[in-house]
């Protein structure tokens, strides 16, 4: 059998702990665990940690850039699309607002950056099966287009509360509708 490790954690580097600790409370609903003044492990789940956040004092660490080669960004899976939505106007209420909603097809996703420039994809899967969202990723319209279009958050939180049923605010088909941003350009750019 062979041997299937889960994700437990990332680690963030940072010259503004507190901050950034603040942001993930925020963003994510996690609490610490443990802290001190080099280092602070947070955690919104089961888990012991999922966040990691390093800061040494008297440290200054260099910034990097959207393009610099590293992970690109980190994402948190919701159960579903009130979670999102709920938790998209409670972020937007408190000043936090996405870079870009992005409709990938196989989830639909807010695009954020921490206060140090990372990106944090706060999502949806957009079907009840992975062996759905895998056929999905390996149709033709995901073929041509792997990012999706861009799409209005207001308008799909303002349409989820109207009764938008959820089948239809979870395609690129009504992302489409709204106005429409580069998704790629926002994703690579500062």
């Amino acid at each position: 059998m062979q041997a299937r490790p889960r994700l437990a954690h990332f680690v963030l580097q940072t010259n503004q702990l507190p901050v950034l600790r603040a942001w993930y409370m925020k963003v994510l609903g996690a609490h610490v665990v443990y802290e001190n003044p080099a280092m602070c492990f947070l955690t919104f789940d089961d888990e012991h940690h999922r966040i990691a956040l390093f800061g040494p004092p008297g440290n200054v660490m260099t910034d990097r850039t959207p393009l610099t080669i590293g992970m690109a960004h980190s994402a948190f899976t919701f159960d579903n699309l009130g979670e999102l939505v709920d938790k998209y106007l409670e972020l937007k209420q408190a000043g936090i607002e996405p870079r870009v909603p992005v409709q990938h097809g196989v989830t639909t996703s807010l695009y954020y950056r921490d206060p140090d420039g990372n990106m944090v994809e706060l999502q949806i899967d957009n079907f009840a099966t992975p062996d759905e969202a895998t056929d999905y990723m390996r149709g033709a319209e995901y073929g041509a287009d792997p990012i999706g279009p861009s799409f209005d958050a207001d308008a799909l939180a303002r349409e989820f509360k109207a009764g938008t049923p959820v089948a239809t605010l979870t395609t690129r088909a009504w992302a489409k509708t709204t106005p429409q941003v580069n998704p790629f350009e926002l994703l690579t750019t500062v």
